[in-house]
């Protein structure tokens, strides 16, 4: 009898966002290496690109209590669940995830092991309960640190609500079979909250190298009339506009090079959006372009179109995450341009590979003169990020690409099982 995994996810196919995309390739390694999977997640519900779902599309089941669909012949079960604006539309959306993801998860015979990533937490405690219940074996992927994130995000304070969280975090800890994250700076973080430090493994996330390469100008599919070839400095962000990102080096660099051959693009959507455009418009900043999301086909060229690649991390969150674009952007040979402080998971895996300018000043005042004089440099001798995007191309094809991490999943999933 086949080996088989229950990959329970909050996002997945056709969903269009990075931790989807991650899964999507989990879950097609998986099953080359014989394993039968499954998948449970929700409907799509953070980028819906049209594309994408007339792709895969979701056939209503029970009456509309969940919808299935198949990406590479593998079953995917669709929770419904929306980005609802009001607090207690969204209690009563999660609550009901739970539940039915639940009872689906009870649904599936045979399961051996089941795979969840972070966030939320509760999606692992969903996922220690079937597996109890089914004797399988469950990993847990530590993508994003929780409460920590919400700490320092400024949304929860000390209280009852804060000690359920860590009594949370704590239950999935120790009683998932392992616990995977991606860096050493999350290691370091969390192993101290497990009783069986053993469990706790480091296995980094990775880039699909045979989408994302380096292509030549002139062989990008875009729509010239959104992205012309032109000799202007692009310099572009593309993926979730939230509280994650620090959005005012942004409009300061952009204020400071409004007569300069630069132009500024941000591409996607999110909660600081409409927020990000008001102040764009406020300013009367023209060489700053914002794009919505652009299907996954074209992000390829997308990060190839750019000179360069930014990434400006809000101070207060930049410690609970680890931005996947990065890979993405180096596997197609760009540079990339950093905000972050020094005990982070991006400055620890970025520092000594001389493929980003790395500016870790906390002032905002010195941190806008650095990024001032590093693009003075690059317009003065462009040549500079080609040497850099180099180095970064080599790295991921040595450490980071899908075969070789996927591997490792495997590899865990294996010894769990054995």
């Amino acid at each position: 009898m086949k080996k088989k995994i229950l990959i329970h996810s909050l996002v997945f196919s056709p969903d269009g966002v990075s931790t989807a995309y991650l899964y999507n390739d989990i879950a097609v390694g998986f099953k080359e290496c014989g394993y039968e999977v499954v998948v449970l997640t929700t409907t799509p519900h953070y980028n819906l690109v049209q594309q994408e779902l007339n792709k895969q599309p979701l056939k209503r089941c029970w009456g509309g209590i969940f919808y299935k669909s198949a990406f590479h012949g593998i079953p995917v079960y669709h929770v419904p669940q929306k980005k609802f604006k009001n607090f207690p539309a969204r209690v009563a959306g999660f609550i009901f995830l739970h539940i039915i993801s639940f009872i689906l998860g009870l649904t599936q015979r045979n399961i051996s092991l089941i795979l969840s990533p972070s966030p939320p937490l509760t999606i692992g405690i969903v996922s220690i309960l079937i597996g109890k219940l089914k004797g399988a074996k469950v990993i847990y992927n530590v993508q994003e640190i929780y409460p920590d994130f919400l700490i320092n995000q400024g949304n929860l304070k000390p209280g009852l609500f804060l000690t359920v969280l860590k009594s949370f975090e704590s239950f999935v800890y120790n009683y998932s079979d392992a616990v995977t994250t991606i860096d050493d700076v999350f290691y370091k973080t969390i192993i101290s909250r497990f009783k069986t430090p053993s469990k706790l493994v480091v296995i980094p996330n990775f880039v699909d190298t045979d989408i994302y390469k380096p292509i030549d100008n002139d062989k990008l599919n875009l729509d010239r009339s959104v992205f012309p070839d032109t000799q202007l400095l692009k310099i572009m962000y593309a993926g979730n506009i939230g509280h994650a990102q620090d959005w005012d080096p942004l409009l300061e660099t952009a204020a400071r090079f409004i007569n300069e051959p630069i132009i500024f693009l941000v591409i996607g959507e999110g909660v600081a959006k409409e927020k990000l455009e008001q102040l764009v418009r406020q300013r009367k900043l023209s060489n700053v372009q914002l794009l919505p999301y652009q299907p996954r086909k074209c992000m390829a060229e997308l990060a190839n179109y750019a000179d360069l690649h930014f990434i400006f991390m809000n101070p207060q969150m930049e410690g609970q995450g680890f931005p996947s674009k990065v890979y993405t952007i180096m596997s197609c040979e760009k540079a990339i341009l950093i905000t972050s402080g020094l005990n982070t998971p991006l400055y620890h895996f970025l520092q000594n590979k001389n493929c980003a300018f790395l500016i870790t000043e906390g002032s905002s005042e010195k941190k806008f003169v650095e990024i001032e004089n590093i693009l003075k440099k690059i317009l003065a001798d462009r040549s500079i990020l080609k040497k850099m995007g180099k180095n970064g191309f080599e790295v991921i094809q040595q450490s980071y690409s899908k075969t070789a991490v996927v591997a490792q999943y495997i590899h865990l999933g294996n010894r769990l099982l054995s």
